[in-house]
């Protein structure tokens, strides 16, 4: 049996299919109940269970001895929320005790971390999970904080030679989109929020850039297709001998005018864009460039190719967003 905590939300749900479709065996999700669209992200899946947090440990340890991998993809993830003790609760205790049970009982852990650990980016996008170059990382937000502070953990674990999964890997996703997202409220991807608008030939709305640096629609991110994380969580699965933290990125930042592009092109449309004020809650704490370094994943030995800005917005458009039903 496989287990996907967060199997309900938007990454989980689409690990979950690529699982199902690659004949992975019994999976199970733990999520909260109406979870992803009121269920609808998972409601064409053959779930062997769907079980409830607090049902969590309870779940594992009957199931123990059936369990191949636990994927941890659930987390609170909002980088607007500032209860710090949810995050503590949610991000990295719970985490913790998976990694202690997984060590314990010797089940595979996989587990996301966030390209928000890396804060500004003022030093780099290297996914080296050295104790030291990850104390150097300054995240911007509590929702970055706390998945980095899982990161050091992790790295603090291992240089103490303490019991471990048989399998760990924590992966630092960038700028993810793709279908069955559409949940996630303000934090879903631009695709997903502009699309309505450019479907009805109306402008798009992108922010306003408020460092000098960048112009207006020419702030940079490193967007990755779902399709392509799911890819490299199918890979790890099928390798476990690969251990560590990586990046999961295409390695190539594109601007939100990139991106704006992408999705008029898709819908056949000349690109009309609206550029408005970045609300002054998060200009702080606003990224405004993210380049995944992906090396380590290569040299690991993860050979795949990553899908383009434009096929993958094409995708999302003809595949889900343009249909009756955009579920995957």
């Amino acid at each position: 049996m496989i287990l996907v905590t967060g199997g309900a939300g938007f990454i989980g749900s689409n690990l979950v299919a690529g699982l199902e479709e690659n004949g992975a065996g019994a999976i199970a999700v733990c999520d909260r109940k109406g979870a992803g669209g009121d269920g609808r992200n998972i409601a064409k899946r053959q779930l062997a269970a769907s079980i409830e947090p607090e049902a969590l440990f309870p779940f594992l340890e009957q199931h123990r001895s059936e369990m191949r991998a636990v994927f941890h993809l659930g987390a609170t993830s909002s980088t607007m929320e500032t209860d710090a003790g949810l995050f503590a609760r949610n991000n990295y205790h719970l985490s913790l005790d998976l990694w202690h049970w997984c060590a314990r009982e010797e089940v595979r852990f996989i587990y996301a971390s966030s390209a928000a650990t890396y804060g500004g980016g003022e030093m780099g996008f290297d996914d080296d999970g050295s104790g030291e170059a990850l104390a150097a990382l300054r995240p911007l937000n509590l929702y970055g904080r706390s998945k980095h502070l899982f990161d050091r953990k992790v790295a603090a674990l291992i240089a103490n030679d303490t019991p471990r999964p048989p399998q760990w890997v924590g992966l630092k996703f960038f700028n993810v989109f793709g279908p069955n997202e559409y949940h996630k409220g303000n934090q879903k991807s631009v695709v997903a929020t502009a699309y309505p608008a450019a479907a009805q030939s109306e402008p798009v709305r992108l922010f306003k850039s408020h460092d000098p640096r960048y112009a207006d629609g020419g702030q940079l991110r490193d967007f990755i297709w779902v399709g392509d994380c799911v890819a490299v969580m199918l890979w790890l699965l099928a390798h476990d001998e690969v251990n560590g933290l990586y990046n999961v990125g295409t390695g190539q930042a594109r601007s939100f005018d990139d991106l704006a592009g992408a999705l008029f092109a898709a819908l056949e449309r000349e690109p009309e864009i609206e550029y408005i004020d970045m609300p002054e809650a998060i200009r702080e704490r606003y990224q405004y460039f993210t380049e995944a370094r992906m090396a380590r994943l290569r040299s690991a030995g993860y050979e795949e190719p990553f899908t383009s800005l434009e096929d993958g917005v094409a995708s999302y458009v003809r595949d889900y967003l343009n249909r009756k039903d955009p579920y995957r």
